[in-house]
């Protein structure tokens, strides 16, 4: 081959750049790195929002039981509304379970998104309560460690999918619950510890 005197041009960002990137691997933690690489740069040279925690999860789950689906992902998955499949693939999560999310909740293309939020927050905890809890955590603009507040009416369309979906809770009580939160919420949002 033949050598060229002609220095390399290196960018003067390039060193922040790859700065930036080895602490958002670190903080994600991706099964697959490459996939997850090229997710990254693409929504980064797009200026689309990046996949990627805000910090460090230790799983909670059993190996036996461990999906990868975590309140971090989800919370960069809110975040990245749009393409579903290729977020969920580029956060390296398994098909079969965006396939069961969507199977499981009769959606389609033109599903609602809050809808699957609801059921990937239920896929963490398995209670309605649960469910609720992980989702006012991911959707509060409220620093982490404090009562975790989201507006009423999302809290509502939450509540209420999940609990006609369970299918055990007659719509009278559904109602009843959700009259009697009205009267404790403040400023229009629901504050939960």
């Amino acid at each position: 081959t033949k050598q060229t005197n002609k220095p390399i041009n290196i960018p003067p960002e390039l060193p922040d750049i790859l700065k930036q990137f080895t602490k958002a691997a670190i903080r994600t933690q991706p099964h697959d790195v490459l996939q997850w690489a090229a997710a990254y740069f693409a929504a980064l040279s797009k200026g689309e929002a990046l996949p990627v925690k805000h910090r460090l999860e230790i799983p909670v789950a059993t190996q036996k039981t461990d999906t990868g689906l975590t309140p971090g992902l989800l919370k960069v998955l809110h975040k990245q509304v749009g393409e579903l499949q290729q977020k969920w693939k580029g956060l390296c999560l398994p098909m079969e379970q965006l396939e069961t999310l969507l199977a499981l909740g009769n959606f389609d293309l033109e599903m609602k998104w809050m809808h699957f939020f609801a059921l990937g927050c239920s896929a963490l905890g398995g209670t309605i309560i649960s469910a609720l809890k992980h989702a006012c955590e991911i959707l509060t603009e409220d620093p982490e460690g404090g009562a975790a507040c989201v507006p009423f009416d999302i809290f509502v369309n939450l509540y209420t999918y999940l609990a006609q979906l369970d299918g055990d809770i007659p719509q009278d009580q559904i109602d009843s619950f959700l009259l009697s939160l009205q009267e404790l919420v403040d400023n229009d949002h629901v504050w939960v510890e």
